[in-house]
């Protein structure tokens, strides 16, 4: 029972305080990390899980010290980090902010918008901005919320940034590009591995988030079962799909996937609908978890 101030408190943190310092955040300095150590280790299979373990090493062996802290000092100390490897204040006030470009200078959310997501954004369309915005908000409900907070649960403070540390693996070596389609398997993999059931999970609640807002429940359970494993990820399209449903939009990445159906038009207001919609869902897991927790302790 002493997981639920801590996540609770992480939660706050994030929420009323946001990123903290580059200089201090340690998932800035895994990405310095990885950088230093992919130029050394060559581009093999072999070089993807010796960078793998050794950054995984460098940022959770520590960590289980923690578990021989006791009282305030674990708390504190516990509530601080945990907060560092979750994002719900940037997840939402970055796809805020895109609404806001967009009622505003399309030009300028296309600027905004190419600093979340890897695909070219120069030539976007107003609705595929907000299809955008929508999906990479949506997707990351589970890498920057979730997924962290069901490693904690599982495995402490070493489990969530053991997760961290693999997600950060994947966006910055796991692209199947001529240098990192060897050197980036493994880590994609494990990524893959690791989200599986947290994705999943995610995207089911976000069924109960559309019924509480009165949004289309039942095409999100439709356009899930329907579309969910059409992204080349194995993962992602659980909650972009439900996400899709539940606003009565098809959200669509050209050439690569189309997830649910145009019943509604694309617009500024849909990422509105779209933040909210996450909001919930983060609600619904905490008050899950907390719920869970409570009764196994």
């Amino acid at each position: 029972m002493d997981q639920i101030p801590v996540i609770l408190m992480a939660v706050l943190l994030d929420i009323l305080i946001g990123e903290i310092p580059v200089r201090i955040h340690p998932v800035v300095h895994m990405g310095n990390l990885i950088d230093i150590l992919r130029g050394e280790l060559g581009n093999t299979r072999i070089s993807g899980f010796l960078l793998t373990f050794t950054v995984a090493s460098v940022f959770t062996a520590p960590l289980i010290l923690t578990f021989y802290l006791e009282g305030i000092v674990w708390f504190i100390v516990s509530g601080f980090l945990l907060s560092t490897v979750i994002s719900i204040r940037f997840l939402m006030a970055s796809a805020l902010e895109i609404k806001g470009a967009l009622e505003s200078s399309p030009d300028v959310a296309r600027e905004k918008l190419s600093f979340l997501v890897s695909r070219d954004t120069s030539s976007l369309t107003e609705e595929q901005i907000a299809s955008a915005a929508i999906e990479t908000l949506t997707e990351n409900l589970t890498d920057s919320v979730t997924a962290p907070l069901f490693y904690f649960i599982l495995l402490g403070l070493p489990g969530a940034f053991l997760y961290r540390t693999v997600n950060t693996l994947d966006a910055m070596v796991g692209y199947m590009d001529h240098y990192c389609r060897y050197i980036g398997w493994f880590p994609a993999k494990l990524d893959d591995a690791l989200n599986y059931i947290p994705s999943r999970l995610t995207g089911v609640l976000i069924i109960p988030a559309a019924i509480i807002l009165g949004m289309n429940w039942r095409k999100s359970i439709k356009t899930i079962m329907r579309d969910a494993r059409r992204t080349p990820s194995p993962n992602s399209g659980f909650t972009m799909a439900a996400a899709a449903g539940a606003l009565s939009v098809q959200l669509e990445k050209p050439d690569v996937y189309v997830l649910g159906d145009p019943l509604d038009s694309l617009g500024s207001r849909k990422i509105y609908e779209a933040v909210k919609l996450s909001s919930v869902t983060v609600a619904i897991f905490l008050l899950l978890v907390t719920g869970i927790i409570w009764v196994i302790q």
